[in-house]
């Protein structure tokens, strides 16, 4: 990571920020920061940034699988709702061909208590989890990722389309993060890397 002159992408503290009230329902912590995992597809993180492009916003929807921080889908949209959540995680299913008994961790954001979002969790049978009200640093390696993937990326450069972001996201993912870029979590090997010696 010296000679690449990367900085550790270490679990930081980010600053609080508020969602809209959902008191009325029941938003356990399960992941209660537990983020180091014994195994791929046991817990997956998830959460949304954004980026200008001209004059609007892009939003993306970004999945990790915490046992190696791998990014294991990502979309992006003009706009932040719970379509967007489905389709990440949808694509994150079928990417990974397994969805049954799964931690799903996110923030309280309306996109991931909707009652669609929730059924479709529940139909994929798997178990979600949310930070306490509040408290991003619940939430604190996808933050992290998204720190780095701005200071990294998409801050050195401007957009004016969504397919500049995608080709843009497409090359800092999956040819520099999940294949190349070493990250101190995995003693210095890669999210493929690790994976790849946890399935040898």
């Amino acid at each position: 990571m010296k000679q690449m002159n990367l900085p550790k992408m270490s679990t930081v503290k980010p600053p609080k920020f508020k969602h809209k009230n959902t008191e009325n329902l029941t938003l356990e912590n399960k992941l209660a920061q537990n983020f180091n995992v014994p195994a791929p597809n046991q817990v997956w993180v998830c959460d949304f940034t954004y980026v200008k492009i001209g004059q609007r916003f892009g939003y993306i929807c970004v999945i990790l699988d915490l046992y190696a921080r791998k990014v294991i889908a990502y979309s992006i949209s003009n706009h932040i709702d719970t379509n967007l959540a489905i389709k990440t995680l949808q694509s994150a299913v079928e990417s990974r061909k397994v969805s049954n008994g799964i931690l799903f961790h996110t923030d309280r954001g309306s996109q991931f208590t909707s009652y669609y979002f929730r059924k479709l969790i529940d139909s994929l049978n798997m178990i979600q989890s949310f930070s306490a009200k509040a408290h991003p640093y619940d939430n604190a390696v996808m933050e992290c990722f998204f720190k780095y993937l701005k200071k990294e990326e998409l801050n050195r450069r401007s957009f004016t389309s969504i397919d500049q972001l995608k080709l843009s996201l497409v090359k800092y993912i999956d040819g520099f993060y999940n294949s190349i870029r070493p990250h101190s979590h995995n003693n210095g090997l890669s999210p493929n890397q690790m994976e790849s010696l946890f399935f040898s």
